[in-house]
C-alpha cells in the first residue's frame, strides 16, 4: 500500500502534471463565468449524440473482429449431401431493369443443377419495355430446354415482396433461391449451398457477395470495402460466436444471394 501511494505521489511530481491538475481541477479563478446558453446546447447536444453513436459502433467493430478471431476454430462443418436432391425454385424479381435481365438469365441457366428438378420464374413487375424484353428472353431460353417461365404483374402490391409470394403460388420447388436483377451467382452455387439443408435446424442459407467493378472507380472500392466488412467480418464472426442461430457461414459467391425453405 504505502509502495503505490509513493509511485502516485512521484507520479504527480513529474515537470508538468502537477501544474496541469492545479489548472484544470483546481484552479477556480475563472469560475462561474461562464454559462451554457441555448445556442451553445444546440451545438453540444448534437455533436455529442453523434460522438456517443460513432464510439458505440466502434466498439460494435472491434467487438465483431474480436469474436471473429477468437471463434476462428468454429468453421461450419461440411454438411451431409442428400442422397436425392430436392427440386428447387430459382425467383428472379425485377423491375424495368432491361439492361442487366439478358446477364441474370445468362447466369442462371448455367447453373449446374439437373434440369429436372430445377424451376426459374421471372417474376416481371415493369411498366416500361423491359417487360417485352423479358418475355422474349424467357421464350428464347425456354424453347432451349431450360425450365424458365415469365409471370408479369400490372399491379405491384406489395412490390417486390409482393412478387415473390405471387411466384410462390405456382412454385414447385421444397427450396427457393432469390437473385436480384444485378446477381451473376455462379454455375456451382446451388450445389454448394444445397447440402446444409439436411440439417433439419437450417432454414434459410445467406450468401455473402462479391464485386463484378471493385476496381471500376474510387467509389466502388470504398462501396466493396463496406460490404466485405459486412458480409466478411460481421456475418462471420456473428456466424462463429453463435449468435445468429445456427445459420452456417456465408460461402464466397458471384453477387450471392439467399435460399431457404419454401413456405406451404
Amino acid at each position: 500500500m504505502l509502495l503505490s501511494v509513493s509511485a502516485f505521489a512521484v507520479f504527480l511530481t513529474q515537470p508538468g502534471l502537477t501544474q496541469y491538475f492545479r489548472r484544470h481541477f483546481l484552479d477556480t479563478t475563472f469560475k462561474g463565468l461562464y454559462h451554457a446558453n441555448g445556442f451553445d446546447l444546440a451545438l453540444l447536444i448534437p455533436y455529442f449524440i453523434v460522438l456517443i453513436f460513432l464510439a458505440s459502433y466502434g466498439i460494435h467493430r472491434y467487438t465483431l473482429v474480436y469474436l471473429y478471431y477468437k471463434k476462428k476454430h468454429n468453421v461450419t462443418p461440411t454438411p451431409q449431401p442428400f442422397t436425392d436432391l430436392p427440386r428447387v425454385t430459382i425467383q428472379l424479381p425485377i423491375f424495368n431493369e432491361q439492361y442487366v435481365v439478358d446477364r441474370l438469365l445468362q447466369s442462371v441457366c448455367r447453373i449446374e443443377y439437373p434440369r429436372e428438378k430445377l424451376d426459374i420464374q421471372l417474376l416481371d413487375d415493369s411498366t416500361d419495355e423491359t417487360a417485352d424484353v423479358a418475355r422474349e428472353l424467357v421464350e428464347h431460353y425456354a424453347a432451349q430446354g431450360y425450365p424458365v417461365h415469365y409471370l408479369h404483374r400490372t399491379n405491384r402490391s406489395g412490390y417486390k415482396a409482393g412478387a415473390l409470394q405471387e411466384g410462390l403460388k405456382t412454385a414447385k420447388g421444397e427450396f427457393v433461391a432469390i437473385f436480384d436483377a444485378d446477381f451473376t451467382p455462379p454455375p456451382d452455387f446451388l450445389v454448394r449451398i444445397i447440402d446444409h439443408f439436411t440439417d433439419p435446424k437450417i432454414g434459410m442459407v445467406q450468401t455473402r457477395w462479391t464485386h463484378i467493378n471493385r476496381n471500376y472507380s474510387f467509389l466502388t472500392e470504398v462501396e466493396a470495402i463496406l460490404l466485405d466488412g459486412h458480409f466478411v467480418l460481421e456475418h462471420s464472426g456473428r456466424a462463429r460466436a453463435s449468435t445468429r442461430g445456427t445459420c452456417p457461414r456465408a460461402h464466397d459467391a458471384e453477387r450471392g444471394t439467399s435460399i431457404g425453405v419454401s413456405a406451404p
